[in-house]
C-alpha cells in the first residue's frame, strides 16, 4: 500500500497575524512558518500505517513556492519515504490545489491519500472534498480513529453530534482530524537523513491545470476592537441591561 499526504506550509500558530497596511492580505514577510497542524497529524498516522507494516511507502507532497521544501522535508524527517514539490507563485484556491494533487494522484497511483482536515490559514476546508470528486473516490472527513482492514478503511469521525462510524472502500482519501493521534518530534538524526531523501520538483505549468481565481478578493481587515465590559452592582442591574441596553432578553 503507497499513502499520499499532502501538506501545507502556513503561517505558525503561535504567531499573531497582521494585515497589510494597503489592506491586500496579510502579512507573510519575516513571519515564522510552519507545517499546518492536521497536516502533521495526517503524517504522523501515515508513518504510523507504515510502521505497522500496512504500508510500504509514504509519499509527501506539497503545493506552493521553492520555501515550501521546508514542509516536505520536515514531514520526510518524521518518517515519509521522499517527497514532492509542485512549484506555484502566490496563493492558490481550494479548487486548483485539488485539480493540482488529481495530477499528483495519477501520476503515482497511491492507495490512500491523507491530509488535515481543514488549513490554519484560509480555513476553507474544502481541498479534500474536491480531490475526492475528481478522482471519484470515497472520502472520510474528519477522522479521529482509523483502522485498515483489507480493501476498506473503518473510520470514526468527528462530528457535531459526536462520532460517527464508516466503511469505505480503498482507494479512498482521508482529512485528518487533531484527535487522531500525537505527532512525534522529528530527531535531528532524522532531520539530518531527511536531507538525502529524495524531493521531486514540479512546475505547476507542466500539469496543464487552470489555477486562475474564481474569487476575487477585494479588501483585509482585522476584526474590530471589542469593546471593554462593565461591573453591575446587582442581578436587577444586570437584567435591566440585558433587556434595555443589549435587547437580548
Amino acid at each position: 500500500m503507497k499513502i499520499l499526504v499532502a501538506v501545507k506550509r502556513v503561517i505558525d500558530y503561535n504567531v499573531q497575524v497582521r494585515v497589510k497596511d494597503d489592506n491586500t492580505g496579510v502579512v507573510t514577510d519575516n513571519v515564522k512558518m510552519s507545517t499546518n497542524p492536521p497536516d502533521d497529524n495526517a503524517i504522523e498516522e501515515a508513518v504510523k500505517i507504515k510502521e505497522s507494516g500496512k504500508a510500504t511507502e509514504v509519499v509527501a507532497v506539497s503545493i506552493g513556492e521553492e520555501k515550501a521544501q521546508e514542509t516536505v522535508r520536515k514531514a520526510l524527517a518524521v518518517g515519509a519515504d521522499r517527497g514532492i514539490l509542485v512549484k506555484t507563485e502566490g496563493d492558490l484556491e481550494p479548487l486548483a490545489v485539488s485539480k493540482l494533487l488529481q495530477k499528483i494522484v495519477e501520476k503515482e497511483k497511491p492507495d490512500l491519500v491523507f491530509m488535515g482536515k481543514q488549513a490554519i490559514d484560509d480555513d476553507c476546508n474544502q481541498t479534500g472534498q474536491m480531490l475526492s470528486a475528481l478522482l471519484n473516490w470515497p472520502q472520510a472527513t474528519f477522522a479521529s480513529k482509523i483502522n485498515i482492514k483489507d480493501k476498506s478503511l473503518e473510520v470514526t469521525r468527528e462530528i457535531d453530534e459526536g462520532l460517527e462510524t464508516i466503511e469505505i472502500n480503498v482507494p479512498a482519501i482521508v482529512t485528518c482530524d487533531l484527535r487522531l493521534n500525537e505527532p512525534r518530534y522529528a530527531s535531528l538524526p532524522n532531520i539530518m537523513k531527511a536531507k538525502k531523501k529524495p524531493i521531486e520538483q514540479i512546475n505547476a505549468s507542466d500539469l496543464g491545470v487552470d489555477t486562475s481565481s474564481r474569487i476575487e478578493q477585494t479588501r483585509v481587515e482585522e476584526p474590530p476592537k471589542r469593546k471593554a465590559g462593565i461591573k453591575v452592582s446587582s442581578v436587577a442591574e444586570l437584567v435591566q441591561k440585558l433587556k434595555n441596553e443589549a435587547k437580548v432578553l
